[in-house]
């Protein structure tokens, strides 16, 4: 697994800490417009996604299934990779991880998919999209941590 990001170095990790205080008061309008502006990019990315594969209310939506483990892996990427880089720069975080990927991968729509197959008389899509998404997105983001890890170790042995 990747190592712990420093919070001193990453402002949306917690702001009961002092320091991510400090740092979100001290560029509060940075660290926003940093965070929408992933945000956009990747709610746009989502919705082209899943209006490119559409799904009835009876069927498994593959997109938004896709979306969000592929978002669970590359979040795990991207956790490894800063805390291979001791947190990297501050803002790289805030507008990859929950600007990008927040935008990008969608509990709402995962809950809406959900409830809409139940009363559409589809329980059996409901309940196995319900565990698949949410056993998929824990492997998903442990995988990608633990691969990108340990090739950033490998990479750094040479």
């Amino acid at each position: 697994m990747a190592e712990p990001l420093d919070p001193r170095t990453d402002p949306d990790v917690d702001l009961r800490v002092p320091v991510d205080r400090g740092e979100l008061t001290a560029r509060p309008a940075t660290i926003l417009a940093t965070i929408a502006a992933g945000g956009v990019l990747g709610a746009l990315a989502r919705a082209g996604l899943q209006h490119a594969a559409t799904h009835p209310p009876t069927g498994f939506p593959w997109a938004t299934f896709g979306i969000n483990l592929s978002g669970c892996l590359l979040i795990g990427v991207l956790m490894a990779v800063l805390g291979h880089l001791g947190g990297g720069h501050p803002l790289l975080r805030p507008f990859l991880g929950v600007g990008v990927l927040g935008g990008f991968t969608t509990f709402s729509t995962y809950a809406v998919d959900v409830q809409q197959a139940f009363v559409a008389g589809a329980p059996g899509i409901a309940l196995a999209y319900l565990a698949a998404t949410v056993l998929g997105a824990l492997v998903a983001v442990g995988l990608g941590d633990a691969a990108t890890a340990g090739l950033l170790r490998r990479r750094a042995a040479r």
